[in-house]
């Protein structure tokens, strides 16, 4: 953008910049300046860090004066491709059907190294991508002068058109035979009123693409001249190989080639149900080094077990034998990503050089990855990546690509290579199980004196592609299974929140939300059984322990508009409760409140009602549908989901025995409502995740006196 360092370039040096001096600092105030990065990073929307910084990098004018945005970030569902295009639009003067968005491929420079996650895209371009669409408008201006002898400062923009002096031009005719484009300085951005787009409900943009099954997901992909592979992994926890005989499968119908690396077995086919085929008929034998058992595992994740890191401490820590203390026991169990569509890649090598079409989160990782693997440079590796069938983190972790990659060299043709299911539930990157013990006190006026949080996890952050090791090491607490682990009632004068870390033998890692389900779980019920303890409403008593501050205020009004909004009352009509629940996760408050029912004696949540600050909606209806899914998922996850551990393995493997919540699970009724008390997008896909599996358990306590303490939600 020149050689002056841009707003948007000081964004991403500054921000990334503060977070390393800080974490520098550890070392030398250990601590305290710990719980300071902890707080600032739970909060800290990370800028684009990537390459590609040029506006003409992201944007592709076509000859139909049509504006394609090359996007950092990839489309798994949530509708980002269109809030990214309402943002653009705004500053680049076109209509939206005069915008498309696809995911830019390494090839194309641009490459964001934070990857898509943490329900940061939208928030994270906000600045970049108005700052990119302003110049790129720019841009177009001083080309349009060029062409039509017009002093720029009486050229303007509109629906794609440049006009001045009774003459115009389209964008499309502007960009004709231009070679070499004059980047200016980064012009002054439109006042947020001024948009015409952004805040608006605008429809999806990739709504007929997906109506009509056009080939948009990783499983479309295709390559020519493809062949299709499976791969035999073990199926106990930690196994490694030991010896395999192929002989049989190589001589099958339609096999190609059978391959043993590292430790798994991959077998090459004209065809997929070919492939599937001689798998059957290769007989492996894996070193087991132990069976794990259920009880095992969820020993090594409890309280007073692992590394502890203090992530939160105000006042004093409850003494040993205070009196009129409550203290309650929580946990959540192993949880899978179970997204629709497998992981799996497309992949070619030749003349060292490979491409990868794959549905991934993190492309510039990924990248990296498959060089390193394959001893190539970066430049020598394209990503190019696809719409997600589903991520919620499961895409973070792409060594499959690796895999398809290997494969294509032996045979010297590319290679399709997806996960059986049963694959994918047994070599999932886990949701870890978590233990949570809670302890409080009330003062002499029923209010909240001390309120501590012990909670123990497994991997969420740590060990990931995302996180280095040194990170643990430097901050002493998982980032991720920390997220919803602190308290925000922050009126209350004696708050700890400590973590036990413990890594289990298999894979656990980010899933949407990270620790915020089960954090919120334990701290919100045991809060609400706090005010059942002190005989107060526990709206009243929540509202009573935040600061008015910027942040407790905004915190405030999530939970005094869930109570007027859904006519909060503690009381049982027609055999229904009222459950409220509340968390802010990355910024953004939330507060939920339930209606719940027991039927032939089962939990039947009728409706939900949601407050949401995430600051500026981009696209209310989207935001709107995020919070709806977000709640559905949780509810799942809350009430049904389970992974568990038989014979030394993880299990179930399919869908079915893996009980999720169906339609008829789903609420009757959903009503979002968004606030907005700050000027800019915040994070929308996970923050309300948090509050309803509270909200359902403090709504059955209700109901019936018995206090749920562990996830999925059963009464029996």
């Amino acid at each position: 953008m020149g050689k002056k360092i841009s707003r948007r370039k000081f964004l991403v040096r500054g921000g990334l910049g503060t977070l390393g001096v800080l974490a520098i600092g550890t070392y030398v105030f250990r601590n305290p300046i710990r719980r300071e990065i902890i707080d600032f990073a739970d909060s800290f929307v990370a800028p684009y860090t990537g390459s590609g910084t040029e506006a003409n990098l992201w944007f592709e004018i076509t000859k139909d004066n049509t504006i394609i945005l090359h996007s950092p970030k990839v489309e798994m569902g949530q509708g980002t491709f269109t809030g990214l295009a309402q943002i653009a639009a705004d500053e680049l003067d076109i209509n939206i059907n005069q915008i498309q968005v696809i995911a830019a491929s390494t090839a194309s420079g641009i490459v964001d190294q934070l990857g898509t996650g943490g329900s940061l895209s939208v928030a994270s371009l906000w600045n970049p991508l108005r700052e990119m669409a302003a110049t790129m408008r720019e841009m177009i201006k001083i080309e349009a002068s060029k062409k039509l002898q017009i002093p720029i400062e009486n050229l303007s923009t509109k629906e794609g058109i440049v006009s001045g002096n009774n003459q115009q031009l389209s964008y499309a005719d502007v960009a004709k035979d231009v070679t070499e484009w004059e980047i200016p300085d980064t012009p002054d951005l439109k006042s947020v009123s001024d948009y015409k787009l952004v805040g608006k409900p605008v429809a999806r943009i990739d709504l007929k693409a997906k109506v009509f099954g056009d080939p948009i997901f990783g499983m479309d992909a295709e390559m020519e001249n493809m062949l299709h592979a499976v791969i035999i992994r073990p199926q106990h926890i930690g196994a490694t190989f030991k010896s395999a005989n192929f002989s049989k499968a190589e001589t099958m119908p339609g096999v190609v080639k059978v391959v043993q690396i590292d430790d798994w077995v991959g077998v090459i086919a004209k065809t997929y149900p070919e492939a599937l085929a001689a798998k059957l008929a290769v007989n492996v034998e894996w070193n087991i080094p132990k069976k794990w058992t259920e009880e095992e595992i969820r020993d090594l994740i409890s309280v007073g077990n692992g590394d502890e890191m203090m992530v939160q401490k105000e006042g004093n820590l409850l003494e040993k034998d205070s009196e009129n203390v409550l203290e309650m026991e929580f946990k959540s169990p192993l949880g899978a990503h179970a997204q629709m569509e497998p992981n799996g890649a497309v992949a070619s090598y030749k003349d060292g050089k490979a491409t990868v079409i794959i549905s991934t989160q993190v492309i510039g990782i990924t990248q990296k990855q498959v060089a390193n693997a394959l001893n190539l440079d970066t430049d020598d590796v394209n990503i190019i990546p696809t719409y997600l069938g589903g991520g919620f983190g499961r895409r973070l972790n792409t060594s499959h690509a690796i895999e398809a990659v290997k494969m294509a060299k032996v045979v010297g043709q590319p290679v399709k290579y997806f996960f059986t299911r049963q694959e994918e539930f047994q070599n999932d990157m886990f949701r870890p199980p978590t233990h949570h013990i809670m302890k409080g006190k009330l003062n002499d006026e029923g209010l909240i004196e001390n309120l501590e949080h012990h909670f123990a996890s497994g991997n969420v952050a740590i060990g990931s592609v995302l996180m280095p090791d040194i990170t643990h090491g430097i901050l002493g607490a998982d980032l991720g299974a920390i997220r919803g682990a602190s308290i925000h009632y922050s009126a209350i004068k004696n708050i700890r929140a400590i973590q036990w870390h413990k890594t289990l033998p298999f894979a656990t890692s980010w899933w949407r939300s990270l620790g915020l389900l089960a954090n919120t779980f334990a701290i919100e019920s045991f809060v609400d059984e706090l005010a059942l303890k002190a005989n107060k409403n526990p709206i009243e008593l929540r509202l009573a322990q935040i600061k008015d501050n910027e942040e407790g205020n905004r915190l405030k009004n999530v939970i005094k508009k869930a109570q007027t909004a859904s006519n909060y009352s503690d009381a049982i009509v027609d055999e229904k409760a009222m459950g409220f629940a509340s968390s802010t996760d990355a910024g953004t408050p939330c507060a939920q409140v339930v209606e719940v029912s027991i039927v032939d004696n089962e939990i039947k949540v009728h409706k939900v009602t949601c407050v949401m600050d995430c600051g500026i909606a981009v696209n209310p209806d989207q935001v709107k549908a995020q919070c709806e899914g977000a709640m559905i998922m949780a509810m799942s996850a809350a009430m049904h989901e389970k992974m568990y551990i038989d014979d030394g393995q993880l299990q179930p493997t399919i869908f079915g025995p893996y009980d999720m919540a169906l339609l008829k699970h789903t609420p009757k009724e959903i009503n979002v409502h968004l606030l907005q008390g700050v000027d800019k997008p915040l994070p929308v896909g996970e923050p309300p995740l948090g509050p309803i599996a509270a909200a359902i358990g403090n709504a059955v306590r209700r109901l019936t006196g018995k206090r749920l303490t562990e996830m999925p939600l059963k009464l029996s």
